[in-house]
């Protein structure tokens, strides 16, 4: 089955017309492996028309009049996920870092919306604070990185680094809103977001509708306003303005959506393997993982190439924001899984936005910026022949 998409590459197919040799050219569709937007495969027909609901509601674009604002990053999911990829530069979210004084509410709250409906003020970014730019993350296979039992992460935990080999993950222990079915008041591992600092992939939702769109839900039923002009214009809608059953078709499509596969083995790309072990990469960027009980059948005991532990690492000054999130430090971020990387250009307009604010244009930049925890692995990429190089760049992008 299909799921048409704004976002959605096509390649090309050159036919030759024998009378007069011209040249015609038409257009194939992607095969659904190069796409990051189609189901998991295994979905009964009831999960498919379900995932085909959500998919609509992701795309859709809200106006005024359906609730929009009065403070607002953007019109829709999508809109910040080209293609249910990563986002770009232009749609990074801008967050307040937390001052000697504590988190300064009134200044922005935890995230400042830079756009507003006639009438309302946007928030402008405030002058003196520490800011932490956080570019959209893909949302392509969330619901296998929710899927994962949480003493699967455990077991790869090491705060007090026993083994001595520089690397120290450790779980963002977060307590999920009491509006999570199950959950209230329960400790969970937050797995979502740059520094694992939400738990479920319903929060994530809920969170992002009224933060990013101003858009009410019945977990979140009162509207975003500025809170340096509270008298400013407000959306005409009635609160909430959409209903459970909405959001609830979000989560499922966000859940049943497939990650894309890797691509072909090349020789250097097997050597590549073998280069990125033995720099240390892989003990945090872990290739596999298990997922374990899920709300879907075909999410359940599947093989996840995440290439994450899902756990928080210190990454050094260069990168550290100063922004604490759940248990996270100022230093600390979650390891980004690096499945869908051989896509990432196709649905970026040939370009490379990666880290958590998007400032790495390049695999290699990426890995030059790590420090903390995974300098040691940095050092021994410097070390290694361009040769060696280039084939740890390709395994990586070929992920």
């Amino acid at each position: 089955m299909k799921f048409a998409r704004s976002i959605r590459p096509y390649s090309c197919a050159l036919l030759l017309v024998t009378a007069g040799a011209c040249g015609a050219l038409l257009t194939e569709a992607t095969p659904d492996a190069d796409l990051l937007d189609v189901p998991l495969d295994g979905l009964s027909s009831t999960d498919l028309a379900a995932f085909a609901r959500g998919d609509a509601e992701f795309s859709r674009p809200f106006s005024v009049r359906e609730g929009l604002g009065p403070i607002f990053n953007d019109l829709s999911c999508a809109a910040c996920h080209s293609g249910d990829g990563r986002g770009r530069p232009e749609n990074v979210l801008t967050r307040i870092g937390t001052p000697a004084d504590g988190f300064l509410a009134s200044l922005g709250g935890p995230q400042i919306q830079s756009r507003a409906i006639p009438g309302a003020s946007p928030e402008v970014v405030p002058v003196g604070v520490t800011l932490s730019l956080r570019l959209p993350p893909p949302v392509f296979g969330v619901g296998l990185i929710e899927a994962v039992p949480e003493a699967a992460l455990l077991a790869l935990a090491d705060s007090a680094d026993t083994n001595r080999d520089g690397i120290s993950g450790r779980p963002n222990w977060v307590v999920p809103a009491a509006y999570v079915p199950g959950l209230s008041g329960a400790r969970r591992i937050g797995r979502f977001g740059r520094k694992g600092q939400t738990a479920t992939l319903l929060e994530q939702t809920v969170d992002a509708y009224h933060q990013d769109m101003g858009i009410t839900t019945e977990q979140h039923p009162n509207d975003n306003l500025h809170p340096n002009d509270p008298a400013s214009a407000s959306d005409r809608a009635n609160d909430p303005e959409i209903p459970s059953a909405t959001v609830a078709a979000v989560v499922a499509y966000l859940r049943m959506l497939a990650p894309p596969a890797p691509g072909p083995e090349t020789p250097d790309a097997v050597r590549g393997r073998a280069l990125f072990t033995q720099a240390g990469c892989s003990a945090c960027h872990v290739p596999t993982l298990t997922s374990g009980d899920a709300p879907i059948p075909a999410l359940r005991g599947r093989t996840v190439t995440l290439y994450s532990d899902l756990l928080l690492h210190d990454m050094g000054p260069r990168l550290a924001d100063a922004r604490p999130d759940g248990s996270a430090t100022g230093t600390e971020w979650k390891t980004p899984p690096l499945w869908g990387l051989r896509l990432m250009t196709r649905f970026l307009n040939g370009q490379a936005f990666l880290l958590h604010d998007g400032r790495a244009r390049s695999i290699a930049e990426a890995i030059d910026w790590h420090g903390g925890e995974a300098d040691r692995a940095r050092t021994h990429w410097l070390g290694l022949s361009p040769a060696d190089q280039r084939a740890l760049l390709a395994f990586v992008g070929s992920r």
